[in-house]
């Protein structure tokens, strides 16, 4: 079998893949991609959209995210996806969650993030379909962003190839890597760098290591649904739930006594770890969700029970009159046991495993991406 020969390999063409690769790329290296599948159809396609900075801790976590956000932007506009840069609200309706608002607003400034408090009558003006009644206020941050990530992934492979001549072998998995060499079924390629991003599969190449690795499966349910007249949104919604669900509002006192009252008042919430978020695409659809279910082995099947609360959820924040669902689906991806915020390791000196940044791989991706590559 002859061998072929690139400057660096990337395993998995999913939002990982994709932003290493692009790091690679803009440092003039030659890239080989490999996806085993058609497409990537994992986490990276199944998720809000959402790019997220302030759910991130003040320090490095939030610079990687809003250096992954400049980077969006710069590929939105070059690869020719949609991007809206329309900001997030927190909505509070007890006292306990206008509580931590008021905060984590008063930490905002020292620790980089840009939001303001704003009053139910200013809520209402950013975003035509939350509920004021017994809204006490709301938390407007200006950094976060939304693209359709089924549309953005599937642009962004087509934008390298045209942009860098990356070279992709989509439809090929990799059957072993090691020292510099990775063997498909028909090739065996040499690079000088081999980075390892296949997602939730993440014990297929290096079983024995991630034996030992504190790396567990999410499983999340997610909707998608339309409004027979639907007008923008504005910013992204959440609500109570979502303030103990992110690091970056752990810091607030009052975070315990929320997390007390929803555990009293529906002990399913922490059960199935159901926060609720809608973001909007750009053809005014509403991506609702989701749960989050942690173990190696899931099975493949929606509960409906699930669902149901996330929509009761919805439904004590957001106008859901005339909202139909058309579309609902399951997805996975790797998360780390320890809090720590992705895997990085090597099992070979030129070998690199890049996994388990969970639920925040659109955030963070393109950030640290650039930061392992400039680090080389």
């Amino acid at each position: 079998m002859e061998k072929k020969q690139t400057d660096t390999i990337v395993i998995g063409a999913g939002i990982v893949g994709l932003a290493v690769a692009w790091a690679l790329l803009r440092k003039g290296l030659s890239v080989v991609l490999f996806e085993r599948s058609r497409a990537a159809s994992g986490a990276s396609i199944r998720n809000f959209g959402m790019v997220w900075p302030i759910g991130q801790p003040g320090g490095k976590l939030l610079n990687r995210a809003l250096r992954s956000r400049e980077l969006w932007i710069e590929a939105a506009h070059q690869a020719g996806f949609w991007i809206n840069q329309n900001g997030s609200l927190h909505l509070a309706y007890h006292e306990f969650e206008w509580q931590v608002l008021n905060e984590f607003y008063d930490q905002s400034i020292s620790k980089g993030y840009n939001c303001r408090l704003v009053t139910p009558v200013e809520a209402k003006q950013l975003s035509p379909y939350i509920k004021t009644s017994g809204l006490l206020g709301g938390l407007f941050s200006s950094t976060e962003c939304v693209v359709y990530a089924r549309e953005a992934v599937r642009l962004l492979p087509e934008w390298l190839r045209h942009r860098y001549q990356i070279e992709f072998r989509f439809n090929t998995p990799v059957l072993h890597v090691s020292g510099n060499e990775v063997l498909t079924a028909n090739e065996t390629w040499k690079a000088q760098k081999i980075f390892v991003c296949s997602g939730v599969d993440f014990e297929t190449l290096y079983p024995e290591i991630f034996r030992n690795q504190p790396v567990t499966k999410c499983k999340l349910q997610m909707m998608r649904a339309v409004k027979k007249q639907a007008s923008a949104q504005g910013p992204s919604l959440c609500a109570g739930l979502t303030l103990r669900h992110y690091a970056s509002f752990s810091s607030c006192p009052s975070v315990a006594r929320l997390n007390q009252y929803y555990d009293e008042q529906s002990p399913v919430y922490r059960e199935y770890g159901i926060h609720v978020l809608v973001s909007q695409n750009q053809s005014g659809e509403f991506i609702i969700g989701d749960s989050h279910q942690y173990g190696l082995h899931h099975d493949p099947f929606n509960d409906e029970v699930i669902n149901q609360h996330i929509l009761n959820y919805l439904s004590t924040f957001f106008e859901t009159a005339d909202l139909q669902l058309v579309e609902r689906w399951n997805g996975y991806y790797a998360k780390m046991e320890n809090g720590a915020s992705e895997l990085v390791i090597q099992p070979e000196p030129n070998i690199y495993i890049i996994n388990g940044l969970g639920g925040a791989g659109m955030t963070l991706s393109f950030g640290l991406a650039e930061e392992l590559v400039n680090n080389l």
